[in-house]
């Protein structure tokens, strides 16, 4: 047996925008996998500000809904966060398609609503961390072609159960994308879940330079991408979008 047999943890959110540093959560999922099955948890926030309708637009969630259906942001984050340290402590593979969004925004949320982030409760940098995207980029870096979770749902032959950008429908749709490259590409599974994550830091910080060598040869305005993974510690360095 190998990582790839679990525990795994999935994790995505669902925001009122595109910046992790600034925006809020207002859906979340975690969807545990393993020997013994398939959990489920799911939040709805009030995130106390209004969400745009570009934002309600690709999510379903209205202002008015989460205001009078949402949980309290202080109480949905620390039960949130105490899920994701107790994996990340107990050394279960957290699983995120483009992790460094997700992970920033709830970091940056417990800060802002003075809890403890899940890397201060952990007195490490936060691992293990597997993200699809990443990975794929890693073993087919110049697959031409987007790579939205959508486009490696088709790549990978992954039939999705519901309607993306649903957090829960994305956190299986992650993890079957997941499953699907540990058949297609096996040396991914022959790592050991230290060697895959620094693996992965290493291959977005390749990808993401080329990125931005790029955006310079084009002339392009604005911050780029990050180079950290799989969190963003300086907001210029932000993801200019997450996509599903």
């Amino acid at each position: 047996m190998t990582w790839i047999d679990g525990p795994l943890l999935g994790f995505d959110t669902e925001t009122t925008g595109v910046n992790p540093f600034r925006d809020r959560i207002v859906t979340a999922a975690l969807v545990g996998r393993g020997a013994h099955g398939t959990e489920e948890r799911t939040w709805l926030i009030d995130p106390g500000v209004e969400i745009p309708e570009q934002a309600a637009a690709i999510h379903g969630i209205s202002t008015e809904h989460a205001r009078a259906h949402g949980m309290d942001p202080r109480t949905a984050l620390a039960q949130i966060s105490n899920e994701l340290t107790a994996a990340m402590a107990r050394n279960i593979p957290v699983v995120a398609y483009n992790a460094a969004f997700d992970l920033t925004i709830i970091e940056r949320e417990l800060e802002r609503h003075r809890l403890p982030t899940i890397g201060e409760r952990l007195g490490r940098p936060l691992a293990p961390v597997l993200d699809p995207l990443v990975i794929d980029r890693g073993v087919d870096r110049y697959r031409k072609g987007k790579r939205k979770l959508v486009d490696l749902c088709g790549h990978y032959g992954v039939q999705e159960s519901g309607a993306l950008h649903t957090a829960d429908v994305d956190v299986a749709a992650t993890l079957d994308v997941l499953a699907a490259q540990a058949q297609v590409h096996p040396q991914i599974i022959e790592r050991s879940l230290v060697e895959l994550h620094e693996w992965q830091s290493a291959k977005h910080r390749e990808w993401a330079t080329g990125f931005n060598e790029w955006r310079t040869r084009k002339g392009l305005d604005g911050p780029g991408a990050g180079l950290e993974w799989p969190l963003h510690t300086v907001e210029e360095g932000a993801p200019a979008a997450k996509t599903a």
